[in-house]
């Protein structure tokens, strides 16, 4: 299973598998409801955490592959950062016993690298709100040859195996390999399930999914595209990549990547897109940019020549580009 790539698969499942697990131990440990909303020092610890126990664990099994990954260690380097930065290594150290505030650190800016023929994308946890109020958040593994992703794998520690957004349970792992379809597993190993996208073809009955924290998409425009497209089911709002997931098996039908009037010049990087973009594809669906075009991994650490993202079950792909283009969500907002 996974020919050519079985070595590759079977060491990213492990890897999001262990981040996934060690930021679940700090979230049950670090977050708690009497936490001031400012305080995200758990979440730091965590996104530095798991970005450390991946790029130790790719240098031992795949040396000369190059990390391309959100976080490096200059802001743990500041005097009034050394308790996160001794939280992140006893975290670590759990893990691999040899680690101390240096080794952390370098194993941390490992994933500086810049894109090449062949490059691993890392994004240590995906949904930081949801983190911290105990909700949805994943770490999202991929592997990139020659532009195009080829392997996606995500760690999900609350999302459950049938991949619906309610917390609870044992968490759930994802994987797919180009041409070998998209798979779900629990946190902790068992049977593979095969995912597949839904089969709705009306848009009336399209069920959207998109971010639950509002200052990552225009609100405004997602209702439009309700109303353009017919839809009679409210957005399932959600933290993270899990949407990628969740459109994967068949738990919802669209997901929009909208641009936000409050950050309109934003472009996407590929941590956030490489790992959910190959699971949906290979449960059946389709993935592009707002306009239509497709995600161009090649031209470094940012999406540069694409405008947020479409992902659908394919059947409902023209009619949501349709609809983008009638509410105006297909380009920039003006004055941006």
């Amino acid at each position: 299973m996974f020919d050519p790539y079985r070595s590759e698969a079977e060491f990213a499942l492990l890897a999001v598998r262990t981040a996934a697990r060690l930021c679940r131990r700090i979230q049950e440990e670090m977050v708690s409801p009497a936490m001031e909303k400012s305080d995200r020092s758990p979440v730091t610890v965590a996104d530095f955490a798991s970005q450390a126990v991946v790029a130790r664990m790719l240098q031992g099994a795949f040396a000369d592959d190059t990390l391309v990954a959100e976080e490096d260690s200059t802001a743990l380097q500041a005097t009034d950062r050394a308790q996160t930065l001794s939280a992140v290594t006893f975290y670590v150290s759990s893990l691999h016993p040899e680690a101390n505030r240096e080794s952390v650190s370098d194993w941390i800016d490992l994933g500086s690298g810049e894109p090449e023929a062949r490059f691993w994308v890392l994004d240590p946890i995906d949904g930081t709100k949801g983190f911290l109020r105990g909700d949805q958040y994943v770490v999202a593994l991929a592997l990139v040859e020659e532009g195009q992703v080829v392997l996606g794998a995500m760690g999900c520690p609350n999302l459950n195996k049938n991949l619906r957004p309610e917390v609870g349970g044992t968490g759930s792992a994802v994987i797919a390999v180009r041409s070998q379809g998209a798979w779900v597993t629990g946190m902790d190993g068992g049977t593979p399930t095969k995912l597949q996208v839904s089969g709705q073809r009306d848009p009336k009955q399209a069920r959207l999914l998109r971010s639950f924290v509002a200052e990552h998409t225009d609100v405004a425009k997602i209702d439009q595209l309700i109303v353009a497209l017919g839809s009679r089911h409210p957005p399932v709002l959600m933290d993270s990549a899990g949407k990628y997931a969740m459109l994967a098996a068949g738990n919802g039908d669209l997901l929009f990547r909208l641009i936000s009037l409050q950050r309109p010049d934003y472009v996407e990087k590929i941590w956030d897109q490489a790992a959910g973009h190959i699971i949906v594809e290979e449960a059946g669906g389709r993935v592009s940019d707002l306009a239509g075009r497709n995600l161009d991994f090649s031209r470094g650490r940012q999406l540069t020549d694409n405008l947020g993202v479409l992902a659908s079950n394919s059947w409902l792909h023209e009619p949501a580009l349709e609809a983008l283009r009638v509410v105006g969500a297909d380009r920039r907002p003006e004055g941006s």
